[in-house]
């Protein structure tokens, strides 16, 4: 039988029924039944239902690792994401990828490792996510808007895409959960182009190729030349959001290189 206490541990006083459907019925009751189903079967299916619905996030990663202590090899896992990318979409199996990779890669640190039991670990750890994420949008000005999925492959981490209305100048809320950055780029263009960010939240970092990293909080305005290698995100404690200021010009164009190095993010 499959025990939780999350429920009650985190929204037991808040939404006690709440909490009592979800420790005694969705996982007393409807994860228990192995009559039925194997936990692996039910891993599948719920990894499969998350992805299509795009909620690749921390719930997410519970559930893949979830699938593993069930018994999901890598090489399953990754033949069932590549499976669902024709169905539910190439960004979300890109997304989906990134956090499967962390769950089976060689050297992650499984969530069953950081905490004495896994299940209630990992649903606090997604109740602690979407609270810390409710709080911060109350500091906001701008939406926080929804999971960045379209270019999940390009940071290390979650982030969240907001457009904001705008009849001439592309101008996108781009918010970072703590810790996540984007890998290194350059803007191109054949005239004008680069952009201009403008720091709206949290607590982040810039740095260009060659150059210091610099420290981003709210006012704080970059100015990215077209031609210069660089990457920002988020400090590891703290949420961080930015406009991102398409400048106009002709035949604008990113190029995404690696990734950044956790030597290069401890600044």
């Amino acid at each position: 039988m499959v025990k939780q206490t999350a429920g009650r541990d985190a929204l037991g006083e808040f939404a006690p029924k709440f909490a009592e459907l979800n420790d005694d019925v969705l996982f007393g009751e409807v994860w228990s039944r192995e009559d039925q189903l194997s936990l692996r079967d039910r891993s599948l299916i719920t990894v499969t239902a998350l992805m299509s619905m795009g909620l690749v996030d921390s719930s997410f990663q519970y559930h893949l690792t979830t699938a593993k202590k069930n018994g999901i090899t890598k090489t399953e896992i990754a033949e069932v994401l590549t499976h669902l990318a024709f169905y539910a979409g190439w960004p979300k199996a890109w997304a989906a990828f990134r956090m499967a990779k962390e769950v089976w890669g060689e050297e992650s640190t499984s969530i069953e490792e950081s905490s004495g039991t896994e299940e209630n670990a990992s649903t606090e750890e997604g109740i602690r996510t979407e609270d810390a994420k409710s709080d911060y949008q109350k500091e906001l000005l701008f939406p926080i808007g929804q999971p960045n999925d379209g270019f999940a492959q390009y940071f290390t981490g979650q982030s969240y895409l907001a457009p904001l209305p705008a009849s001439q100048v592309g101008i996108y809320n781009v918010t970072f959960e703590p810790g996540c950055r984007n890998n290194w780029h350059i803007h191109h263009a054949k005239s004008g182009g680069g952009q201009i960010l403008v720091c709206v939240g949290g607590r982040g970092y810039y740095q260009e190729w060659g150059k210091a990293a610099q420290e981003l909080h709210p006012g704080d305005v970059v100015n990215i030349p077209v031609g210069v290698k660089h990457w920002h995100g988020a400090a590891p404690d703290s949420w961080f959001s930015h406009l991102a200021v398409e400048v106009p010009g002709e035949e604008c164009s990113n190029e995404w290189c690696e990734p950044v190095s956790g030597e290069d993010f401890e600044v």
